[in-house]
């Protein structure tokens, strides 16, 4: 069965066996990811056919990561497949598949 999988310093943070990818990033569904490594940060960009993504900081290891991964609380209704769902920044996240 497929796998994707993302850490940060080394700690896996994320793992599912379903998941959505839009642009190359996988989107991990928001039961995947271990809560407890993920705070809101006040940043939020807007796309303008996914809507407006807000960020968390992941810590891992003692290390914050700061705005390391994203998610569309609110997207717009062509891509509700992604509502919730965490995508991680290329760099600050170590994001696979299998």
């Amino acid at each position: 069965m497929p796998r994707a999988t993302a850490t940060v310093n080394g700690v896996l943070v994320a793992e599912t066996d379903t998941w959505e990818v839009v642009d190359g990033n996988i989107y991990f569904p928001p039961s995947s990811i271990t809560q407890s490594h993920f705070s809101p940060t006040s940043t939020s960009t807007h796309c303008p056919y996914k809507g407006d993504a807000s960020y968390y900081t992941v810590t891992a290891n003692k290390t914050e990561v700061k705005d390391a991964a994203w998610y569309y609380p609110e997207p717009l209704e062509s891509m509700s497949r992604i509502k919730g769902y965490v995508a991680f920044y290329k760099g600050k996240a170590d994001v696979r598949s299998e």
